[in-house]
């Protein structure tokens, strides 16, 4: 059976003044249809601009220099610009991550939702087009929402924009949402709610979900499936109970035995030592090998590529032994 979306040896490059970057490299995964997946690691990792790839929003310079996107068999790194307008926000919607950034404050949420519609729509009369947004405004759980629809942006609270925005990306029933850091301005307890609307939602219409986040907790709460990134590639993936319970790399140990801990009050957190490199300073070998507590000579010469750990998850790591494993199955 087709998976959903299959990313598959993706490599981002920016063309700068300078020479190009590569932003990701050779990163691959696999979306079945409800499946929910975490892509998380640290700011810069290439995780956004993964997601961004998906729909061919990468800003220029970027452009995709290789690999497949396939949605639904459909490779949409190599479709045309016609094309990929037809599918973005219609059969793959993406919430970001500052609701106030997306919403015009100057019209009513049902204005927004409408106008939405309409662009994937041009025939689709008045009342049809706000019959379904007063529904979807009902699915993400908005009160009263005949009256909310005439609203404006600034007359709702932080995390009822959230849902406002949840529910302009439900309005043409997609099969893939992308969320970029959603909850990144909200408080925990919002975090909570919008993260189990986003599960209940998935649920329910059978949507594919990917979620991307430095928030291991959140990515706990919500996934099936993890992608952890660093410095543009994938270094372990697996099953997110499983990753997060006994993770494979030095690198997602290093970010696990950062979240604090219930009974931990008044002890110094844990960190990873070093920064991530800069697109422009990748060092040779394993990308991690500056910050890892485990670096051998190998590390510093050879790129160790994603090979089974010790409980079968994916680990870009030489202290596992090489073998051949499909990059892309999760």
């Amino acid at each position: 059976m087709t998976s959903l979306l299959e990313v598959k040896d993706l490599v981002i490059k920016f063309a700068l003044r300078s020479g190009e970057v590569t932003a990701t490299n050779g990163v691959s995964f696999t979306l079945e249809k409800g499946e929910r997946l975490g892509l998380v690691g640290e700011s810069g990792a290439g995780k956004s601009v993964t997601g961004f790839s998906i729909i061919n929003l990468i800003s220029k310079p970027g452009y995709i220099a290789s690999g497949e996107v396939n949605f639904l068999g459909e490779n949409l790194a190599r479709v045309s610009d016609e094309r990929i307008r037809s599918i973005r926000g219609n059969r793959i919607s993406m919430i970001f991550q500052d609701p106030m950034m997306t919403l015009n404050p100057v019209l009513t949420i049902g204005t927004q939702m409408t106008e939405t519609l309409h662009q994937h729509n041009p025939k689709m009369s008045k009342e049809e087009a706000r019959n379904i947004a007063l529904n979807k405004l009902r699915k993400v759980h908005i009160p009263s929402p005949e009256k909310r629809l005439d609203q404006y942006p600034h007359e709702f609270s932080g995390g009822m924009r959230q849902r406002i925005i949840i529910a302009i990306a439900l309005l043409t029933d997609p099969e893939l949402i992308i969320a970029d850091e959603p909850t990144t301005a909200l408080d925990v307890t919002i975090q909570a709610e919008i993260m189990d609307l986003l599960m209940e939602l998935c649920e329910t219409d059978d949507m594919g979900l990917i979620l991307i986040t430095h928030d291991l907790a959140v990515v706990a709460q919500v996934t099936q499936n993890i992608a952890v990134m660093y410095a543009g590639s994938v270094v372990e993936k697996g099953p997110t109970a499983q990753v997060v319970a006994d993770p494979q790399h030095p690198y997602t140990q290093g970010l696990i035995a950062a979240l604090p801990q219930s009974s931990g009050h008044g002890e110094r957190l844990n960190q990873i030592p070093g920064m991530m490199p800069t697109l422009k300073n990748i060092p040779p070998g394993c990308s991690f090998n500056p910050r890892c507590p485990h670096v051998m000579d190998v590390c510093r010469r050879q790129n160790p590529g994603l090979r089974p750990g010790k409980n079968g998850n994916l680990a870009a790591c030489h202290l596992y032994p090489a073998e051949l494993v499909n990059p892309s199955a999760v």
